[in-house]
């Protein structure tokens, strides 16, 4: 019995030596720092400068193309000035404020041209009554932009009362922003107008 036991051990190991095939036999007899083939050559990276598979190579800009470039630049951050404003404008409160003012006509937006009239109409070189009308006209400019101002002061001091009840928004600085865009020409006004005059705000 145990000489059985001892020849199918034997039978065992020179089965389990024959089942090693050749490649893994080499490979215990690599170096442990040996990395196998992965079948494929590794891609090589490319290099700066190769133009992309597919794409044009990008050429530098003239000094006319990046004029013209610059020009469209600043034309397009004017444009988008022009509809939303700058960070000054932000705010539900602001919008608020110039929808008031849009939807109305104001004394301040004759204000410049009738300062322009009373500035050559005050010449010493005109005669007493051409004056006399002008610093008329001064005056009375003067005193509709305060009546004006007081009166879409207390407009939207009303609305934001109403509309916004826990706003963080000082009321004076609000108010001066309104009547500084009240003595602004309509078409100057940034941003722009997004009511009519007349419209109910």
């Amino acid at each position: 019995m145990p000489s059985l036991f001892r020849r199918k051990s034997a039978d065992l190991v020179d089965e389990a030596v024959t089942s090693v095939t050749p490649d893994e036999a080499s490979t215990a007899e690599r170096p442990r720092a040996y990395t196998p083939a992965k079948g494929r050559e590794t891609p090589k990276r490319p290099t700066v400068g190769r133009r992309p598979a597919g794409g044009a190579p990008s050429k530098p800009l003239t000094k006319e193309e990046a004029r013209e470039r610059r020009r469209q630049l600043r034309a397009e951050s004017a444009a988008e000035f022009r509809r939303e404003g700058g960070p000054r404008d932000r705010g539900p409160e602001r919008l608020l404020a110039r929808n008031v003012v849009d939807s109305r006509r104001t004394v301040g937006t004759w204000f410049f041209g009738g300062a322009l009239i009373v500035l050559i109409g005050s010449n010493a070189a005109m005669p007493p009554e051409v004056r006399l009308v002008s610093n008329l006209l001064w005056g009375a400019l003067a005193l509709g932009v305060v009546v004006d101002s007081i009166l879409i002061s207390r407009k939207i001091g009303k609305l934001v009362r109403q509309r916004f009840p826990k706003t963080d928004q000082r009321m004076g600085s609000l108010y001066l922003y309104a009547i500084m865009r009240s003595i602004t020409f309509r078409r100057m006004r940034t941003p722009a107008p997004q009511v009519k005059i007349g419209d109910k705000v």
